[in-house]
């Protein structure tokens, strides 16, 4: 499948998806939000060939500014609603995703683009990357899931302060405030996000994927709830085909060779 906005491809189990409108600085707008969930979607039907997923943005600039504003400005009500949708289904699809994510930024990550960067499960940073929700600059709220993740990354009082403010915080203050990990030059972003990748998906597939299920359902969860969840996701891989083979490759000192999912 070919796209206009976004381009797509997989390299030794690794998919990287670019949003790719530099010249709009990767702004979202609907056609873009739809080319990601078909690029996810192809990610998903090939769950033995993807086994990582780094999202990033074309250019130096920008990893995603943001909502394409000249297109929302167009919007009604009916028309808001549907294009917050749209954004909320994407994002979901990424997060929902059962192999792991990482968020390359390597630029602004502005209103949609946080939020992008959000729904992934990792985020690295570059030098010049700067985070924020200023869309109460524009009269409005974050739209795709940033009032809410957001708490989720950085704690009530903190994300309160961000989308109140609508302050854009630097690379070395979003690792500060826990919306992103490492920050790298801009030259070795990535790199960096790609050797992450490549040790995940050097590990079992089905027990990354259920860490990840596991961990997102149990972060909402009561303790003993999320523990009983834990166990049985646990128990559930003995006598899986990847868990003989990763327990006899430890025995046997060698590596693993894990099957496809």
């Amino acid at each position: 499948m070919t796209f206009q906005n976004v381009t797509w491809d997989v390299v030794d189990g690794i998919g990287t998806l670019t949003v790719n409108r530099p010249r709009q600085l990767n702004a979202l707008d609907a056609q873009t939000l739809g080319e990601m969930a078909s690029a996810l979607e192809q990610a998903r039907a090939r769950p033995g060939e993807v086994r990582a997923l780094i999202v990033t943005g074309a250019g130096e600039k920008a990893f995603v500014a943001g909502a394409d504003i000249a297109a929302m400005s167009r919007l009604g009500t009916a028309e808001a609603h549907e294009f917050a949708a749209l954004g909320h289904r994407t994002l979901n699809a990424l997060e929902a995703l059962p192999v792991v994510t990482i968020a390359a930024v390597n630029g602004f990550a502005l209103g949609g683009g946080c939020e992008l960067a959000m729904a992934c499960d990792l985020v690295y940073a570059s030098e010049k990357a700067r985070f924020g929700q200023p869309e109460v600059n524009l009269g409005l709220i974050p739209g795709f899931g940033g009032t809410q993740r957001l708490i989720r990354r950085v704690g009530l009082m903190r994300a309160k302060e961000m989308i109140f403010s609508g302050e854009v915080y630097d690379a070395a203050g979003a690792r500060a405030a826990g919306l992103c990990l490492d920050v790298v030059a801009p030259e070795k972003l990535l790199e960096h996000a790609r050797a992450k990748a490549t040790v995940i998906a050097s590990r079992g597939p089905a027990a990354v994927a259920l860490c990840k299920r596991v961990m997102q359902q149990g972060a909402d969860q009561p303790l003993p709830q999320a523990l009983e969840g834990e166990r049985l996701a646990f128990a559930g891989l003995f006598g899986s085909a990847e868990a003989r083979e990763g327990m006899a490759a430890f025995l046997e000192k060698r590596p693993a060779r894990f099957p496809s999912r």
